[in-house]
């Protein structure tokens, strides 16, 4: 086993190859980015209070404290932790296994093709182009995923949640009182159907399916509005409550959507030729189509 312990900014290069890395952090920011080398770079370029210490034993690299476990991470209330701080990058292969863990620190994750998994208190987490399946949990920071298409599960408790053009053949996402907002592209040729379940408390729901849809839909709110950019659904219950439900397309694919008090709605992502610069930007969870049914 390799190990350093890590007081002031360095540039580490650990020689052996890695397939697994483990970081977690307070404060600060993590940034980790996949590579086609089959070693790890890892820099750390800011840090204050106690030191990092990073090791490497066999082909798993891991940047932590001490006494910061993974387990315990979403229920990390170390009194020093506002004297803690940062920022750490790491090259790792793209191939490689991931865990990341963030106390009050911002967390980017891209280019991977192996399992990915993060886990932050209050910092906000960005998913870019990651291809493996993903896991991400989140307390009150603010989650986006961009361009992911393995399958991918997310929990929030009041952190907003963002897909945006996401492509994924499985999507699970829940929140106790943050807002849902998913943009999706067509599946790719001989993907497997879509399977995408949403589910939160006092959260709003905002769903662009893409042109042509393909989904057997079932959406309901008990005591939110619902809005329906689709003829081909129907909206049930006009007091307490009310659901959209029908089959688009061949219905080979799942939209589940379900909130208790939040709002709902389903749009359509306009065909490419009508308006390329609005079918790229993603939705807003509070907007509704001008031709749908809102009640």
């Amino acid at each position: 086993m390799t190990e350093w312990s890590v007081t002031e900014p360095v540039k580490l290069a650990p020689a052996d190859p890695v397939t697994r890395l483990r970081v977690r952090v307070v404060g600060g920011a993590v940034n980790v980015v996949g590579t086609e080398e089959s070693t790890a770079r890892v820099e750390v370029s800011e840090i204050e209070g106690p030191p990092l210490v990073v090791t490497q034993e066999g082909s798993t690299l891991t940047v932590t404290y001490e006494d910061l476990h993974w387990k315990g991470i979403l229920k990390w209330l170390d009194s020093k932790a506002h004297r803690r701080r940062a920022v750490v990058s790491v090259a790792v292969p793209a191939g490689a296994e991931v865990e990341v863990g963030a106390v009050s620190a911002d967390t980017v994750v891209s280019g991977l093709r192996g399992r990915t998994e993060v886990r932050g208190v209050t910092g906000g987490t960005t998913l870019v182009g990651l291809s493996g399946p993903v896991r991400a949990e989140t307390v009150s920071g603010a989650l986006e995923a961009q361009s992911v298409t393995g399958a991918l599960r997310v929990v929030s408790v009041t952190g907003d949640v963002t897909v945006i053009e996401g492509s994924g053949s499985a999507v699970r996402a829940e929140t106790v009182s943050g807002d849902l907002v998913l943009d999706l592209d067509p599946a790719p040729a001989g993907a497997p159907p879509a399977d995408i379940r949403l589910t939160s408390v006092s959260g709003e729901v905002a769903v662009r399916l893409p042109h042509p849809a393909d989904a057997r839909v079932e959406a309901s709110t008990t005591s939110g509005a619902v809005s329906n950019a689709f003829e081909d659904l129907r909206v049930g219950g006009e007091w307490g409550t009310k659901s959209i439900t029908g089959t688009l397309g061949a219905g080979s694919g799942t939209l589940k959507a379900t909130t208790v008090s939040g709002s709902i709605a389903l749009l359509r992502r306009p065909e490419p030729a009508e308006d390329p610069d609005t079918a790229s930007a993603a939705p807003s969870a509070s907007s509704a189509p001008a031709s749908g049914k809102v009640l």
